[in-house]
């Protein structure tokens, strides 16, 4: 279990800080104006967004009161994953989540708002997003995959 717990804590920081350095070279690029074009791409766009609310700015008309909500669930997430053991199986995909979530919710109580620096527009213009969402989502999915391996083994009866 202490591998475990290792294996979370080195990811879950190692993403924080990954991203927090995306993010502070991202504000740096614009020279503290919001809301501006860093790098135009073909498929990709580098544009510095301050998001309020959750994703695709969802909520934002929670204000502040934002911030403390999602405090309350990422420390609620934290303790059911380790009261009920996950973390023996998803220690790194757990770190990913924990760790995207800390460094958007950092946003929220540093720049009033989390900072987004990638626009998707290939075919579709997307949310624009950053590491940590990217992060959370590899977490997610990573979960997602061992379960249904888990559970393809399981049904073969291996």
């Amino acid at each position: 279990m202490v591998r475990n717990i290792l294996i979370f804590l080195l990811v879950a920081i190692g993403t924080f800080v990954i991203d927090q350095n995306l993010k502070i070279m991202a504000m740096d690029a614009v020279n503290g104006v919001e809301y501006m074009t860093i790098v135009k791409g073909a498929c990709i766009d580098l544009e510095l967004h301050y998001n309020r609310g959750v994703a695709f700015s969802l909520l934002a008309f929670l204000g502040d009161n934002l911030k403390w909500l999602q405090l309350v669930m990422i420390l609620g997430i934290i303790v059911f994953v380790f009261y009920e053991g996950y973390l023996k199986k998803y220690a790194f995909a757990i770190g990913l989540i924990v760790g995207g979530a800390l460094g958007n919710l950092y946003d929220r109580f540093v720049h009033q708002g989390v900072v987004d620096y990638v626009a998707w527009h290939c075919g579709f213009n997307f949310a624009v997003f950053n590491y940590a969402d990217v992060m959370i989502d590899l977490g997610v999915a990573i979960i997602l995959l061992i379960s249904y391996l888990d559970y393809k083994r399981e049904k073969r009866g291996v």
